[in-house]
């Protein structure tokens, strides 16, 4: 008897051991602690923020983090886009594999406060590439992986952006909402990979305060 309840003693410290959260803090200005995809980057000190700045360019760009491989838990970050129509796509990416394939969510700032609904309803936005752009996605489901946002005061300012990742829901979260913005199922089968902030086709974006918590 005393044998099985010290074997059940240790099997619930272990279970309990392996469900702690680990959660970093990466310095954005450490160069040393990043790859840079198609981008530049400047650190940057403002409104009491410490990050780092992303340069426009044609394409895509991001800044990958080196070293973390991310499953589930939470990714949260503060972003500032800009209020300039097709030219501000800022976001996460998450499940960064070596063939360049990865999940993530974006916003468009310029969508926030648009005075065509449409495009309001277009301003967070979940894409799996390269199989899943978000031309193939509002194409063939639209209004089903972009959503409008709806807690940000101005498209020029600083916002909060949390994802929670469990399993292949996906829940994204903008400034202190309670409600996601957008949840989602995933559209691929990988389980983890490598952590990145994310820019698009001639989109320059600021970023601070960089949280990944594994589960």
């Amino acid at each position: 008897m005393k044998r099985k309840s010290s074997y059940l003693i240790f099997a619930f410290l272990c279970i309990n051991l392996n469900s702690i959260a680990q959660t970093i803090l990466p310095n954005l200005s450490e160069k040393a602690n990043w790859n840079l995809i198609n981008r530049y980057s400047k650190a940057i000190s403002e409104n009491g923020k410490n990050g780092i700045f992303l340069n426009a360019l044609p394409g895509d760009g991001a800044m990958v983090l080196k070293g973390v491989q991310f499953s589930s838990g939470t990714i949260e970050v503060d972003i500032k886009g800009a209020d300039i129509m097709g030219q501000s796509f800022v976001g996460i990416v998450f499940h960064l594999q070596q063939d360049s394939s990865y999940d993530a969510v974006y916003l468009r700032p310029f969508n926030f406060f648009n005075a065509d609904t449409l495009r309001r309803n277009r301003s967070v936005q979940y894409i799996s590439m390269p199989n899943y752009p978000w031309e193939k996605l509002r194409e063939q489901w639209p209004g089903k992986y972009e959503h409008k946002v709806t807690s940000v005061q101005n498209a020029n300012d600083w916002f909060h952006l949390k994802l929670i990742v469990n399993g292949n829901t996906i829940k994204a979260f903008v400034n202190s909402d309670p409600k996601p913005c957008l949840e989602v199922q995933k559209l691929t089968s990988t389980k983890s990979g490598e952590v990145a902030l994310w820019v698009g086709n001639n989109s320059s974006g600021a970023f601070a305060n960089l949280k990944v918590t594994s589960q």
